[in-house]
């Protein structure tokens, strides 16, 4: 899906995605270690929260990262949701702070 200019151009709420981080970060303590696509969800979320505590805030920077995020969620969607974790949820916060 192509992104529009708007989408572009829109700034981030910072304080709805470290919301976001920590909410992620309290759900995937609950799920099963050993999947790759964990994994990967984790790292996301790691990267995305090293973006957040960084001194210089770029709001393309944090947008790759909920991006990222969210294709992490998806891919690891069967895993997860067998462990309880609230992936459309997720999804729909993304979207959301992304302006989708």
């Amino acid at each position: 899906m192509a992104k529009s200019p708007k989408q572009d151009s829109q700034e981030i709420d910072f304080a709805a995605v470290e919301k976001l981080i920590h909410a992620l970060e309290r759900d995937l303590a609950k799920v099963r270690r050993g999947s790759s696509d964990v994994q990967l969800l984790q790292d996301e979320v790691e990267t995305l929260k090293n973006v957040l505590s960084s001194p210089i805030r770029r709001h393309h920077w944090v947008r790759e990262g909920l991006h990222g995020m969210r294709e992490a969620i998806e891919r690891g969607l069967e895993t997860a949701v067998a462990d309880g974790f609230k992936a459309s949820q997720y999804i729909a916060e993304i979207g959301r702070i992304l302006g989708m």
